[in-house]
């Protein structure tokens, strides 16, 4: 795979160090899906219809946690990142899930697997 992602990029001009930072990213992803023993899936480009619930997720993170208040740094935003995570899946309630926070809708939480 990685071959034949250099040979098309080299015909269409794309840099190589690029290429294969891409590739080895690709690999990366697909071993970490690999461990957790989970599979990708992909959404059809431009089409909001396949992909609208993660665009929401993308505003509600730039809305309610990256553009919430004025950080220092991106390390002092980084870390307010896994609070506000907390927030939103304990104890923000979801319109969707008819006022209730997505833990709710868990039916095997880390530590109590059956």
């Amino acid at each position: 795979m990685v071959l034949t992602t250099l040979r098309r990029t080299r015909a269409s001009g794309v840099d190589r160090a690029q290429s294969c930072a891409a590739a080895g990213n690709l690999f990366a992803w697909r071993q970490a899906l690999a461990d957790l023993g989970a599979t990708g899936k992909l959404t059809r480009a431009y089409r909001p219809q396949t992909n609208g619930k993660v665009e929401r997720f993308h505003r509600t993170l730039l809305d309610e946690w990256a553009y919430q208040r004025p950080y220092t740094s991106n390390t002092e935003r980084t870390a307010a990142l896994a609070d506000f995570l907390h927030t939103y899946n304990h104890h923000r309630c979801h319109t969707a899930l008819g006022g209730q926070s997505p833990i709710t809708r868990v039916n095997n939480p880390a530590g109590q697997y059956s």
